[in-house]
């Protein structure tokens, strides 16, 4: 394990002054982001293999850099007030192509790409009507404290990167390793899985796109050097539909700016603030304040013994489809009596049956249970650890250990885990 980084050895803050900032640093965001990069550039095939990639790709690139226009000064000025590197504004497009509702196979949310147990670790909320790893301002903040942390581990921002993509344990013991053979402790020298290996070369291939669009056939709009956002305080439970209509918003960008709330309805113990764009908050207040009618049009049913969703769907006259997507259920989940289902109103003035906080014990939080892979089963690759295969499978290192008896947190190429805890008890293992 690095030893931990001394305050005098973590290098200094990057502080404008006046002086220092060009005109168009001053007018547009982009200019803040070239001036603010701070890392080493990284040559080779793999940066010029990224950048031939998105280079064909004009359509995505543009799709990309337009979802960024709602976050990038904000995020900007998050980076600015730590003294971080600027690239890692560029991070989320190789995360989630900038996009804050994006899902991945291992279950990582968001634009930074949290898997629920790093989301907890950071204080980002998981429950049934609100995933805190796609909340904007909290994942954003989340994020740059979980680089920092590393950065102070590692002293590196390269090896920092490269630790948010593995995981800490990982780089520290390729880093040990390394060391011990007496080899380059950096992150060019270390064996890393390929995923890992291209993470940097990713972000240097969009680096380079953005630092010089022109040389590669693009155009990127100015983004003004202004808030796009701001908060309004969450009004009691309201209809998502609602808010963004106080707000003058599409549905669709409203959920842009608060992707983080899972439901149709927004309870005020799921999220402290809502986005709106700066110049919406005036509306929104006082459109809110001459509405009359319920905020709300759902309330919840509790489901009785053999009941199934299209019995509720029947009583409530409302398609089956319609429920599953506003309780998170697939055609494979099944009901259990006594749980709890959001449902519209039959009659708005009464729509008042929905619990008074986010966390309510009888409503499932289908965002942040994991379920492992039905397998349960997973052999072993060269180079992978413990700590990859608990973030592939969406577990943590802590149950691989118990679910496989492991003392250690070493495992070798070849060797047959345990990933489900459903295969677990009392399953011998040929440890081949």
């Amino acid at each position: 394990m690095p030893n931990l980084m001394t305050p005098a050895e973590i290098a200094a803050p990057r502080m404008l002054n006046p002086a220092q900032i060009s005109e168009e640093e001053a007018s547009d965001v982009w200019g803040r982001i070239r001036q603010g990069f701070q890392m080493p550039e990284i040559e080779g095939p793999l940066v010029e293999k990224h950048k031939d990639w998105y280079s064909d790709r004009p359509d995505y690139m543009a799709r990309m850099i337009d979802r960024s226009r709602r976050y990038l000064f904000f995020i900007v000025a998050e980076i600015e007030k730590r003294g971080m590197p600027m690239e890692i504004a560029l991070l989320p497009m190789v995360e989630s192509a900038y996009n804050p509702r994006a899902d991945s196979r291992m279950k990582a949310a968001g634009m930074w790409q949290f898997i629920p147990s790093t989301g907890k670790r950071y204080g980002l909320k998981q429950n049934f009507w609100y995933d805190g790893r796609r909340d904007v301002l909290d994942a954003t903040r989340a994020a740059l404290d979980y680089l920092q942390t590393l950065h102070a581990l590692f002293g590196d921002w390269q090896l920092a990167l490269a630790a948010y993509n593995w995981g800490e344990g990982a780089v520290a013991r390729a880093v040990a390793k390394n060391r011990t053979a007496g080899k380059p402790t950096d992150y060019a020298n270390l064996t890393m899985p390929a995923e890992t290996r291209n993470y940097l070369p990713k972000l240097q291939a969009v680096k380079n796109l953005i630092s010089d669009p022109e040389a590669f056939g693009f155009t990127i709009e100015s983004v003004p050097n202004q808030p796009y956002f701001t908060t309004v305080k969450v009004p009691g439970q309201i209809d998502v539909k609602l808010a963004a209509k106080l707000a003058n918003m599409s549905v669709e960008e409203f959920r842009y700016l608060n992707p983080a709330h899972s439901r149709p309805v927004i309870l005020p113990g799921a999220g402290k603030q809502l986005l709106v764009p700066a110049d919406k908050a005036g509306v929104f207040h006082e459109n809110l304040e001459n509405f009359e009618r319920p905020l709300v049009t759902w309330q919840s049913h509790r489901v009785q013994r053999k009941e199934r969703l299209p019995n509720v769907a029947q009583k409530y006259d409302v398609s089956v489809e319609l429920l599953r997507e506003a309780n998170g259920l697939t055609a494979k989940s099944r009901l259990r009596p006594g749980q709890l289902l959001l449902v519209p109103a039959r009659n708005p003035a009464r729509a008042t049956a929905l619990p008074t906080h986010a966390d309510h014990a009888d409503f499932a939080p289908a965002n942040s249970v994991v379920t492992p892979r039905r397998k349960g089963l997973y052999r072993v690759k060269r180079g992978e650890t413990l700590f990859a295969i608990a973030r592939k499978h969406a577990v943590s290192v802590a149950q691989l250990k118990s679910w496989n008896r492991l003392k250690a947190n070493t495992v070798r190429a070849g060797q047959l885990l345990v990933v489900g805890p459903h295969r677990a008890r009392g399953q011998k293992l040929a440890m081949s």
